[in-house]
């Protein structure tokens, strides 16, 4: 149950209510944007979006039982409505208000890649010691982040919350609700370059998150990324890396299996092993990250060394599946020019023929085909035996991979050519941005790993 009452609600976001002042009490049960998830109890959130207009679903939600709605029209007399006159803004004041009660730290994580990795990282560190909150999957951004909040408990001792922009000023109003005690920058990589231009706008939008914060806040930001390493925050920071310009760094990095990563992790006064399950060297920044913040909020190396070691991959990121006819890597989430780079160094270093599905890279404004174009080359130049491509600015990609790009117009027909394609110990990156959903063709692939188990 939330642990707010309508009445506090009305109060933040100076909304009017027309329903039964018995339920002004009242705490909503749970906190729905989608009409279909709404039951009995539930506080259902009519939003106006450019397919669909939540106001239209009203009826059907108070069909089934929700509790209340916060929207923008009245309704007939008597029915459980928070009125506003913008239920986006509403939203933001309504979880800045929940974010007010709570007294343990924030810490905010933005970048352009990796935010969720990290995210899980960090939560897995100070779970070690503390009753840690983390934000559910990728609620992120304008919409997810505010409906999480609304059903944040103070009961927690500490919140790892993922940041997710794509426009200047989107941060400061996620900051405004989130008040971050701690920010931690991934990187600053080509993304979303329709709306922010180039990378050092990209660090601009990202660095709003210091309007929301205090003085004596702490920054932790990767010292390899060429922009971070230089960038004036303003604030205490504390960079993570393998540079020697580094407060907390990683040393002797090695893989046993291929798909799980030990080092050495080294900081003043400190020094301790760290094994962490998960695929790629990338994540060493995730796991550094992850460490500076520990450690600066009183972890011991012991306690540290635990949380990495009970990290578990989210979703379709990086995800490894092995089996006899091939090694699946499964990061089909998100996908940019910094994270494509990224999957294809450490897909080379497992030993096999090596195949990439690769899809559309979203946002990348006029110099999307140049920048298409370029990971094609990459991949070739790193060792790619074969990159098959999907998508209208995916197709960028075979062009630059030459002889050893493949294109497809149509999805049914790479679907079908997926069996033909594989050979046994083949190692197959699938990436792409979320658009794309090239969900099914990691599930293709995997209904072939195990059809070839079981033959």
């Amino acid at each position: 149950m939330i642990e707010i009452t309508i009445q506090n609600m009305i109060d933040a976001c100076r909304g009017t209510w027309q329903g039964d002042p018995a339920l002004l009490d009242a705490r909503p049960e749970n906190i729905v944007t989608d009409s279909r998830q709404a039951g009995p109890g539930s506080l259902f959130i009519a939003l106006k979006g450019e397919r669909t207009d939540g106001h239209k679903y009203i009826p059907d939600v108070l069909a089934k039982g929700a509790l209340a709605v916060l929207c923008q029209e009245p309704g007939d007399g008597g029915e459980p409505r928070i009125l506003v006159p913008d239920v986006m803004q509403a939203m933001r004041e309504i979880a800045a208000c929940v974010r007010g009660r709570c007294a343990y730290p924030f810490i905010g994580v933005t970048g352009s890649v990796g935010k969720t990795t990290a995210k899980e990282m960090i939560a897995a560190v100070l779970s070690a010691r503390y009753d840690t909150f983390k934000t559910p999957g990728s609620m992120n951004g304008q919409i997810g982040l505010p409906v999480t909040f609304m059903a944040l408990s103070a009961r927690y001792e500490a919140a790892v919350i993922e940041m997710g922009i794509s426009q200047f000023g989107e941060m400061t109003r996620l900051t405004e609700m989130v008040r971050p005690d701690y920010a931690v920058f991934t990187n600053i990589g080509d993304a979303h370059l329709e709306f922010l231009r180039d990378r050092e706008g990209v660090l601009r939008a990202k660095s709003e998150i210091v309007r929301g914060m205090k003085h004596d806040a702490v920054i932790f930001a990767n010292g390899d990324d060429a922009l971070l390493k230089k960038a004036d925050f303003g604030r205490k920071t504390v960079l993570f890396g393998l540079g020697e310009n580094c407060t907390v760094r990683a040393e002797d990095l090695s893989s046993r299996d291929g798909i799980s990563l030990q080092c050495t992790v080294c900081a003043p006064g400190r020094r301790f092993a760290a094994d962490i399950p998960a695929y790629g060297e990338y994540i060493i920044y995730s796991v550094l990250a992850a460490t500076a913040v520990g450690m600066e909020l009183g972890l011991s190396n012991e306690e540290i060394a635990r949380g990495l070691r009970a990290y578990n991959t989210v979703g379709h990121r990086s995800r490894v599946v092995r089996s006899p006819l091939c090694t699946l890597i499964d990061d089909c989430y998100n996908a940019n020019p910094t994270s494509n780079r990224a999957a294809i160094d450490s897909m080379v270093r497992l030993p096999g023929r090596k195949v990439c599905f690769l899809g559309d890279m979203r946002e990348m404004g006029e110099t999307s085909p140049r920048l298409h174009r370029e990971i094609g080359e990459y991949a070739v130049e790193r060792g790619v035996d074969l990159v098959c491509t999907y998508g209208e600015e995916a197709k960028h990609i075979a062009e630059g991979a030459g002889e050893r790009g493949r294109h497809f117009t149509d999805r049914r027909q790479l679907l079908d050519s997926i069996e033909g394609i594989l050979r046994p110990g083949d190692v197959v990156l699938v990436k792409a941005s979320h658009g794309p959903n090239f969900v099914d063709i990691v599930e293709k692939i995997e209904e072939l790993q195990k059809k070839n188990a079981e033959s």
